[in-house]
């Protein structure tokens, strides 16, 4: 059973009931995320969402540690680009303590400058094992290169400048800027009764103040540029990627068929044609990465240097198909139900339905059922994934990166000529 409740400070609670289980999964999502951030403060975001859980002033960082890690359950938290969430599943007996403690971290939280200078630390060494990881690497320096001149394309934890340069002071001033009422959502689902729910939030969060303002998120322009990364590892690691649809396109529903069949699951055809018939790559497949009002597709692959040039041939063969012949009837059968399977899979774990609840209300601002999806999914044609392949597989929307041993190799636009 869904509820949803507005407090009077704009704050929104949603829930829904699933009587069945003996768990709860709860989450305070906040619409802030890194592509509010001014350049200086890149990664400001993800910073905030470390400290968080750092101290209050009633709890040290160990005893909030040690009282979430007591209660047997999960708890964790992460920052995209357009949204932060603090997260955790319980049994429902220990939602009153998670409760508070995560409303505690998230009120009552003192950025003790001791605890900004470990966090630091910290964020500093996860962006050097991120750079030390090519397989997500590529994927960092792909969206700086299609999304540059935006927010979007700057990595969600920032830079090793601007994450040296972050002071409690700026904590401050950007969480009175953004941490507001009218962004944040509460959402619960599992056992939960929606107004004993709302009896444990209302205290804390009913008493925050409107306050701050509307953050700038400037739409985006796809750049259409090819560029080489050298660096000393075995397999060239690429990433190819065209605009896709946003969060609110009706659009949106076709993209996800089209992935599918592209490269999103085992039977598609870049998995079929580059790994299983040639053996050329063991990880290729294709990806969507959607905003509320820009998107992107995307194409990931890793394979020898002697085999890349054949591998970005292959990938352009298989978009130019799209673009050229409709797909068949089974293909557009058979994605569709793999999107069904996902999302009714997906729906037995309290934290996905605690998570979905979320971000329907700050997408579409009401509760969007799972018939209304497989409606949406069904709507699309063969005539439709034709056009719309036509339409997004254009080289002037198109980027291309490859990270590895690439001194002295001969790759340009050539290969985004579709």
């Amino acid at each position: 059973m869904y509820n949803k409740t507005v407090l009077d400070n704009g704050m929104r609670v949603v829930t829904e009931r699933i009587s069945h289980l003996h768990s709860v999964s709860m989450g305070i999502w906040l619409n802030v995320g890194s592509r509010d951030e001014q350049e200086n403060e890149s990664g400001l975001t993800h910073f905030i969402e470390h400290m968080l859980f750092k101290g209050t002033e009633k709890r040290s960082a160990l005893e909030i540690a040690k009282q979430l890690d007591a209660v047997g359950g999960m708890s964790n938290a992460f920052t995209s680009k357009e949204n932060t969430c603090f997260h955790a599943k319980v049994l429902d007996t220990h939602l009153p303590l998670v409760v508070e403690i995560l409303s505690d971290i998230f009120l009552q939280s003192v950025f003790d400058q001791v605890e900004v200078e470990r966090e630091r630390e910290v964020i500093l060494q996860e962006i050097n094992m991120v750079e030390d990881t090519p397989d997500e690497y590529v994927h960092i320096l792909f969206n700086q290169n299609f999304w540059d001149g935006n927010a979007l394309g700057r990595p969600i934890f920032g830079n090793v400048q601007t994450v040296k340069s972050f002071t409690r002071e700026m904590i401050l001033e950007y969480l009175n800027r953004g941490y507001h009422p009218d962004r944040i959502v509460l959402t619960a689902a599992g056992n939960v009764n929606h107004q004993e729910f709302l009896e444990l939030v209302g205290p804390a969060f009913s008493n925050i103040e409107r306050h701050g303002h509307n953050f700038d998120r400037t739409p985006p322009r796809a750049n259409s540029r090819v560029d080489l990364y050298s660096r000393d590892i075995e397999q060239i690691h690429l990433c190819l990627g065209t605009r896709g649809t946003s969060l609110h396109e009706k659009e949106r529903y076709c993209c996800s068929i089209l992935n599918v069949i592209l490269g999103g699951s085992m039977s598609s055809r870049l998995f079929q044609e580059v790994r299983e018939r040639r053996g050329l790559a063991y990880s290729i497949y294709s990806f969507l990465s959607s905003q509320t009002d820009t998107g992107m597709m995307g194409i990931y692959g890793a394979v020898r240097p002697d085999n890349i040039k054949e591998t970005l041939e292959l990938i352009r063969l298989e978009l130019s198909r799209f673009k050229r012949e409709p797909i068949s009837d089974t293909e557009l059968r058979a994605a569709k139900e793999h999107i069904k399977g996902g999302i009714y899979l997906a729906a037995e774990n309290t934290d996905n339905r605690m998570s979905r609840l979320a971000k329907n209300e700050m997408i579409f601002n009401r509760f969007v059922t799972y018939e209304e999806i497989e409606a949406g999914l069904e709507r699309v044609t063969v005539e439709d994934i034709q056009a719309l392949a036509q339409q997004i597989f254009q080289p002037e929307v198109m980027s291309l990166v490859l990270l590895g041993q690439v001194n002295g190799l001969d790759v340009d636009h050539t290969y985004l000529d579709l």
